[in-house]
């Protein structure tokens, strides 16, 4: 399966993936979606997996952690530590996965136009060798599963 055209992923860099979706809802929800446990295990990951683990520590140094659990019973963790965020608007975090190499920053924004919210997600890795061994997983798709389980989630939250 492929992206279905809800996530724009753009390569502006050697070093940088960007990736671009627009909610229909507002940008505080969105934020909330993003940073709060109890939102978090309802939507992320891609379809077929659970959250079974999430711990957010939501503040300047403050750590994060996920463990996803897939349907054949595999786990993959991942976390980071939050070095800037701003309510509602942006956040920037370290991010990094147990059984995959390398450090990355995310940059996440938030913009609101009529109602409706466009995250932009940038995330800058060590080398370029590991930007492609992440777009070689399947990154891709599964943003895009997990940001689709997002879009059907915020409704209820209104």
């Amino acid at each position: 399966m492929m992206n279905t055209g809800t996530l724009k992923v753009t390569l502006p860099s050697d070093r940088e993936v960007v990736l671009t979706r627009v909610f229909d809802a507002p940008r505080h929800l969105v934020f909330d979606a993003l940073t709060k446990p109890e939102l978090l295990k309802r939507w992320f990951g891609p379809r077929g997996t659970s959250l079974i683990s999430c711990e957010v520590d939501l503040r300047v140094g403050g750590a994060w952690r996920y463990v996803l659990r897939g349907s054949d019973g595999r786990e993959m963790g991942m976390g980071g530590v939050y070095r800037e965020i701003v309510p509602g608007e942006r956040t920037i975090h370290t991010e990094d996965f147990d059984d995959y190499p390398g450090e990355s920053i995310v940059t996440t924004i938030l913009t609101e136009h009529d109602g409706k919210t466009t995250l932009t997600a940038t995330v800058l890795c060590e080398s370029q060798e590991i930007r492609d061994a992440v777009l070689s997983t399947g990154m891709e798709h599964g943003a895009a599963e997990t940001y689709d389980r997002l879009a059907e989630l915020l409704p209820s939250l209104v």
